[in-house]
């Protein structure tokens, strides 16, 4: 199978197991769970079903692509692929409470309509059924070991999250972040949740130790480029595509890398610190601070650090396809280049 139909087969797949998940335990607290599944976008603002734009979920993906890499079932995976995605939502939904954002895929988010208190015990819940859906891998045949192995790393990955998490509202009033600091803080908000959904995967197919590591290596330098894939799209990106404002995280003040690279730079650093150091930013502001980047070469020096990552991402593939996994190697390789391509 080629990309597209290895989606195809296994999304509904991927959908099914976490619509199972998601479903009311208690009927008192069924609101809980449509309000999750409000945010996964099964239901509308009045808690009816409903078909409303959902993610790419590339992370359950990476999980079964990770597995079959192997030699391993990637049906015996789906839970996992579950949980990697519900803990991914449930990120979302801290996320959207700590920047204060009213909507995210076009949509209001579950705080803006059911207030925040609520909101964060939605992603509290979705955080603990991400959790245990690695249990139900035991239903599927996994054995004891490689389940244990696949749930030690997933939460090592939440811990990882949470640092990035931190690590990036730190940012926030902070003029002197450094590159480094940068790719720190990415390492763990993108690229610990994408790093480690192929190297899950492929620890419940019983992979080697040079075959968890090299999905490992892939996994994060595929979380690296896409986060700085992201970064381009927030300021240079176009607004129709992706949902955001054009300039958006100009607006906001992101420190992202191209903004990162600018403040530290010894032409134009001084000039783009004094207007960041200032008043809220106003459409009117975004003309001057893209003259500053363009001036830094932010823009072409992100590109760079995408395509570096993206090589390092491919040097782990053929580590993994001289192990005679070259069929699934090709498939991680051709989802790495459709990240890479996206406009939103």
């Amino acid at each position: 199978m080629n990309l597209a139909e290895t989606f195809a087969a296994y999304l509904p797949q991927i959908e099914g197991e976490m619509r199972r998940l998601l479903e009311p335990r208690n009927a008192r607290a069924a609101r809980h769970y449509e309000i999750m599944q409000y945010h996964m976008g099964w239901r509308d603002p009045q808690l009816q079903p409903a078909t409303a734009p959902s993610g790419k979920r590339i992370r359950p993906m990476l999980c079964l692509l990770g597995c079959a890499a192997v030699g391993g079932d990637p049906e015996a995976a789906l839970p996992a692929a579950a949980g990697l995605e519900l803990l991914h939502n449930f990120s979302l939904v801290h996320d959207d409470i700590e920047d204060n954002s009213p909507t995210r895929r076009h949509r209001p988010t579950a705080w803006a309509l059911w207030g925040i208190p609520l909101a964060c015990n939605v992603g509290d819940g979705m955080f603990s059924i991400a959790h245990e859906a690695f249990f139900h891998l035991l239903d599927r045949g996994v054995p004891e070991r490689a389940v244990l192995l696949a749930l030690r790393r997933f939460v090592e990955m939440n811990l990882a999250l949470t640092e990035g998490q931190y690590m990036d509202m730190s940012f926030e009033g902070r003029l002197d972040v450094t590159a480094d600091e940068y790719y720190a803080m990415i390492a763990g908000k993108t690229g610990a949740l994408l790093g480690a959904a192929p190297e899950v995967g492929a620890l419940i197919g019983g992979a080697s130790e040079e075959e968890a590591a090299a999905l490992r290596e892939y996994g994060a330098a595929l979380g690296r480029a896409f986060q700085l894939q992201d970064d381009i799209l927030g300021i240079w990106g176009n607004e129709e595509q992706t949902g955001k404002s054009t300039a958006s995280d100009i607006l906001t003040k992101k420190k992202s890398l191209p903004v990162v690279l600018a403040l530290n730079h010894a032409g134009v650093g001084k000039r783009l610190r004094t207007l960041y150091a200032g008043p809220e930013f106003t459409p009117e502001n975004v003309p001057a601070v893209l003259t500053l980047l363009d001036q830094a070469g932010a823009r072409q020096a992100t590109e760079e650090a995408a395509a570096e990552a993206t090589a390092r991402a491919r040097a782990a593939l053929q580590a993994l396809s001289s192990k005679g996994n070259g069929n699934s190697a090709a498939l991680l390789d051709e989802l790495l280049a459709m990240l890479l391509r996206r406009q939103s």
